[in-house]
């Protein structure tokens, strides 16, 4: 059962993947509609970094994630280096939960 759910959702993706080529030049999307679906896209990337940096299980992940994350946003504005990003981030979330913020 577990091969014929994986092979499905392999020839969904394929299929997914071969649209674009093949639809490219007789399909047109009004440039309203392309608009709004990057914009839904945009959307839906923030709200799965809100998710990922609030929550952890079913629950509030407490108040030392989500500042690591907004530290971690605040260096991207800035343009810092990735490492430096994901350090700062890691060591503010550290320093948080060792001082008992969890």
């Amino acid at each position: 059962m577990a091969v014929l759910v994986v092979a499905v959702l392999a020839a969904g993706t394929y299929a997914f993947r071969l649209a674009g080529p093949v639809l490219h030049g007789r399909l047109s999307v009004p440039v309203r509609v392309q608009r709004l679906l990057t914009s839904a896209a945009t959307v839906l990337l923030v709200a799965l970094a809100a998710v990922a940096a609030l929550t952890q299980g079913h629950g509030f992940a407490g108040w030392a994630r989500p500042a690591g994350v907004l530290v971690a946003t605040a260096l991207a504005v800035r343009r810092a280096p990735f490492p430096v990003i994901v350090g700062a981030a890691a060591v503010t979330t550290a320093l948080l939960r060792l001082a008992g913020i969890s």
